[in-house]
């Protein structure tokens, strides 16, 4: 089944659209989840949520702002970061009434935001390879292990890839180099 067809087929509401979803992308979704859940049912889990969020929100995928693959991909990993998240809570012991709220301060919020516009802006002026490797490790958390074998380099390569990525990224950020 084609892209543009499926994205047809779920804007219709057309059943066929869920069953082409789970055909073509389910292995990519089952991808993008495992390093965040390493459980096979909590994947399947997230597979499942994921598809349904496709399904409710097919209205919101815009191709003028991005391809469909990096659209889907981001409602699995945003999908499996909230049941990780869930499944934290829940394993956790009550807090205390008296506990500091958790929820950031408006300007923590304001900071966080700015921090992550000037690192998405920082990022995208990396070569391909560059980008390709941050996102692998820090977006869809895979790991070294992972990626080496995928990309035929040895863990050591890749770690040492990494820290000289982190320190670029550190020097254009702003921050200091201190190896």
């Amino acid at each position: 089944m084609k892209e543009a067809e499926l994205i047809a087929l779920l804007r219709g509401r057309d059943e066929r659209g869920m069953a082409g979803l789970l055909a073509e992308y389910g292995a990519l979704m089952r991808y993008v989840a495992a390093p965040i859940l390493p459980d096979r049912r909590d994947r399947e889990e997230c597979v499942s949520e994921a598809a349904m969020r496709v399904w409710n929100g097919i209205d919101r995928f815009d191709p003028a702002r991005g391809g469909w693959v990096a659209w889907l991909t981001a409602v699995t990993r945003n999908t499996a970061l909230n049941l990780a998240r869930k499944a934290g809570r829940e394993g956790g012991e009550g807090l205390d009434e008296n506990a500091v709220s958790p929820d950031p301060s408006p300007e923590e919020t304001v900071l966080r935001t700015e921090r992550q516009a000037a690192l998405r802006r920082a990022v995208d002026e990396l070569p391909e390879g560059d980008r390709l490797l941050f996102y692998r490790k820090y977006y869809y958390r895979q790991s070294t292990a992972q990626i080496a074998r995928e990309t035929g380099r040895s863990p050591r390569a890749v770690e040492g890839r990494l820290y000289r990525l982190r320190l670029r990224l550190r020097e254009r950020l702003g921050g200091e180099r201190d190896g």
